[in-house]
């Protein structure tokens, strides 16, 4: 197993990170493209701080476990976000400022907190977007094109590392990996999120770095900084793998943001992505836990496929524990759509709308079968 912490810094009499349990994972490069980075000199470095830098603020929260109104105790968290328009939109991570009861935000260069609230979310996707309170022609990121960014390239991240004091702390490093998926499940608040698509860097990312831009050497941002390997296989501690959610990803999904929803997905009654257009709604529901299947694994677990997407939970009373998926299971197929990784399994559920109906192939202890499944809604 390898250890994946939500890079949010938590203060509750000493900084905490949020952890949460990922499935294995392997991708394979099979090639390394030409390195196109241009970071050749310090003084680059600078000239893109120089640009970004002022878009980039401190994000504080506060929260209370068991409710502010029965005596909960206070918990404070710290993180990051990246402004968007002059009137004060900021991106950043659904973790960071869930459950907040309230949230504020410190641009740069400055030590006073300003008041903000959130205007949307999405979890399923990790991000969200706050808005600070009565502010006029603030600095803006410039969003790049993250399809473009290869193996190789120069980035920096920027963030609120570990909540420091005295301004944003910034690491050099470089694209390590393109199109990670993980699938993780938060041991603090048991959520769950399947994310793909993912940037890997191993430019230094800490607790507090959570919703920092990943930066290019054009000053644009190419991703947002999410999370953090901590071990890898038999417990070897991980070195410099960090994970930043693709800009690309996220666009899309601004719109809904804006409009208080949480974000905006392809249309569902089983269309095709992007076959309806874009809309806002709630966004449909499985309710498993799962990781991908490698030969090794197979071999392992004698899972009688090499393939696939396991399941290593149900959500106690989902769709998936209705229909009678169980841990162990190899889930292969999602109406008549080969799955062939996570990957595949969570884009096939985003075309979906709750309440559609679909079959699911799995091979549980060597045997094939499909189940019927209605697919419910996203819990809040």
């Amino acid at each position: 197993m390898v250890g994946i912490t939500a890079v949010v810094a938590a203060l509750v009499g000493a900084l905490v990170g949020l952890w949460v349990g990922l499935g294995s994972q392997q991708t394979l490069v099979e090639k390394y493209l030409p390195n196109h980075s241009l970071l050749a000199h310090p003084t680059d470095i600078q000239a893109v701080l120089a640009k970004v830098e002022p878009a980039v603020v401190s994000i504080d929260t506060t929260s209370f476990t068991g409710g502010a109104a029965t005596g909960g105790q206070a918990v404070e968290g710290a993180g990051t976000g990246m402004i968007l328009t002059p009137g004060g939109e900021v991106l950043t991570n659904d973790h960071v400022v869930a459950g907040a009861s309230t949230v504020t935000v410190t641009l740069f260069g400055q030590s006073k907190a300003l008041t903000a609230h959130v205007v949307g979310t999405d979890p399923t996707q990790d991000l969200a977007l706050v808005q600070i309170d009565g502010q006029h022609h603030l600095p803006t990121v410039a969003l790049g094109n993250s399809a473009k960014a290869l193996v190789g390239d120069d980035v920096v991240a920027i963030g609120n590392a570990l909540a420091l004091q005295g301004g944003p702390t910034v690491t050099e490093g470089i694209v390590s990996a393109t199109d990670r998926s993980l699938s993780a499940r938060s041991d603090v608040s048991a959520a769950s999120e399947h994310l793909t698509g993912l940037l890997q860097t191993d430019a230094p990312i800490n607790p507090g770095n959570s919703g920092g831009p990943l930066v290019n050497a054009q000053a644009q941002v190419i991703g947002m900084n999410t999370a953090v390997a901590q071990s890898g296989g038999d417990n070897a501690p991980a070195q410099n793998i960090g994970f930043a959610i693709a800009i690309n990803t996220i666009k899309p999904l601004l719109t809904g943001l804006q409009a208080g929803g949480t974000g905006t997905k392809p249309a569902g009654n089983g269309g095709s992505p992007g076959s309806g257009g874009p809309t806002t709604g709630p966004t449909a529901y499985l309710g498993v836990v799962v990781e991908n299947v490698t030969p090794k694994l197979a071999d392992a677990e004698h899972l009688g496929t090499t393939t696939g997407a396991l399941v290593v939970g149900v959500s106690q009373g989902g769709p998936a524990a209705k229909a009678g998926l169980r841990a162990g299971d190899v889930i292969v197929s999602f109406d008549n759509v080969a799955v062939t990784n996570v990957a595949t399994l969570v884009k096939q559920i985003a075309t979906r709308t709750p309440g559609d109906s679909v079959s699911i192939g799995v091979v549980r202890q060597g045997q094939r079968s499909d189940l019927p499944v209605t697919l419910g809604s996203t819990p809040g």
